[in-house]
């Protein structure tokens, strides 16, 4: 093999250190960028060529340098001009050169010109780009569910427009805390629900009111959930309004409740203050339905559970209870029936006990009620839940509550706990605090 010339290479300690610092900061591939630039250089080389020729692109990353050259098979009949070149012509060149062998020569980068130099870095931007789109694709799409800072960047027709530092996320109107407000330049945390890969690249999607949010923030609060020694079991949310979330451990020595409530309330009542004030009842979970359902519905006073049929649930309330545990608008039975997982009948006990034998019976059967509709002792009880509810905004329902344990006896009143009393004065510090705000 003859060479027309020595192959040196040309010295670039700039251009590669300069490609490392955007490998560091894209957090791309070196070798991918690497290639791009041999496509970029390759490219702009056969803009210079007055002739086809096979253009060849040598780096050496240890020594920081890089060589660009030509390479053609010498022969007696062209028949391919770029990766071939004749004899005549190849020793007019090199008057060794015989057919057969490889005629290299080297490209002096300085020759180029402008036009090409821009066209190279037109594809290396533009590769880079890319390589950045899907690299932020990729790391997002494996951090679903998981907590973000960022500030808000822009408002538009409702939906906000959120900087994440790497990239931005959109948190359109339907994932807020509808009593929010935001403005400009304001830090906001939320939830990755969403990664869209569109045309103008990853679009990441993030939510304030997804059930994995008021999780995320427990586990921050909260060492014993982060620690694994209490696990969250179930959360249901009406965003904004109220929540309710399941514990439990399996640690004997640790209570789960108490632990997300902490000392004098303080740390559900930092996720009180990030919510805008939702009220959040904690729950400590069992398998037993007829206990948990105590729970859920703590502090009323529940009187009887009965499962009639799978799915469903019919419990009957004590009547003085009965309006605050449907809610307001029946909010709360809602969030009851979610976190079980089952529909549930609620009735009083004095309308309970109206009902003809026969009527008891089919209720708690699980068969609808012929004389009167099932609906009806709910419809009774919504109608007063806003009164009763408004007073539990005055602080008379505790934002978080440990309920009844499971040799509580269903009949005997239950008397507010220890826990109940932290979590209610640190709901009105809540309140006091931001009257004076």
């Amino acid at each position: 093999m003859k060479k027309k010339n020595k192959n040196e290479s040309v010295k670039a300690q700039e251009i590669v250190q300069a490609l490392a610092s955007v490998t560091k900061e894209k957090s791309i591939s070196m070798d991918l960028v690497l290639e791009t630039l041999k496509e970029a250089l390759v490219t702009a080389a056969k803009r210079i060529l007055e002739k086809p020729a096979r253009v060849e692109v040598k780096v050496e990353r240890e020594k920081g340098t890089f060589a660009v050259y030509t390479r053609q098979t010498v022969v007696t009949e062209v028949t391919d001009p770029e990766l071939e070149i004749s004899v005549t012509e190849a020793k007019q060149m090199d008057s060794d050169l015989e057919v057969g062998d490889e005629l290299i020569q080297d490209l002096d980068i300085d020759l180029f010109g402008r036009t090409a130099i821009l066209t190279a870095k037109q594809i290396m931007t533009q590769r880079v780009r890319d390589a950045e789109r899907d690299k932020i694709f990729q790391d997002y799409s494996q951090r679903l569910g998981e907590l973000v800072t960022g500030s808000v960047q822009q408002i538009d027709k409702g939906n906000i427009l959120v900087n994440l530092g790497r990239t931005e996320a959109l948190m359109p109107f339907r994932e807020q805390i509808r009593k929010e407000r935001y403005r400009q330049g304001d830090t906001i945390r939320a939830c990755i629900v969403d990664v869209k890969n569109n045309t103008k690249g990853p679009q990441v999607i993030i939510s304030r009111t997804c059930p994995e949010f008021l999780a995320r923030l427990f586990e921050l609060e909260v060492p014993e959930i982060f620690d694994k020694t209490v696990r969250i079991i179930k959360v249901v949310r009406d965003p904004g309004h109220r929540s309710k979330i399941a514990v439990t451990t399996s640690d004997s020595r640790v209570d789960p409740v108490g632990a997300c409530v902490g000392m004098r309330g303080n740390r559900v009542q930092a996720i009180v203050r990030e919510l805008s004030n939702e009220r959040i009842d904690i729950i400590h979970w069992i398998d037993d339905l007829s206990i948990l359902v105590r729970r859920v519905f703590a502090p009323a006073e529940i009187k009887k559970v009965v499962e009639p049929v799978e799915g469903k649930v019919v419990v009957i309330i004590a009547e003085k209870d009965l309006a605050q545990a449907i809610g307001r608008e029946g909010q709360n039975i809602r969030l009851a029936s979610k976190m079980i997982g089952k529909e549930i009948d609620v009735f009083g006990d004095e309308e309970f006990g109206n009902f003809s034998e026969e009527e008891r019976q089919a209720i708690l059967s699980g068969t609808p009620l012929a004389d009167k509709a099932p609906d009806a002792p709910a419809a009774e009880a919504e109608a007063a839940a806003p009164e009763a509810e408004t007073a539990a905004d005055d602080g008379d329902e505790p934002a978080a509550t440990e309920t009844v344990e499971a040799d509580d006896k269903a009949g005997e009143p239950q008397e507010e706990s220890p826990i109940e009393e932290i979590v209610e004065q640190a709901i009105e510090d809540v309140s006091v605090d931001e009257e004076k705000e």
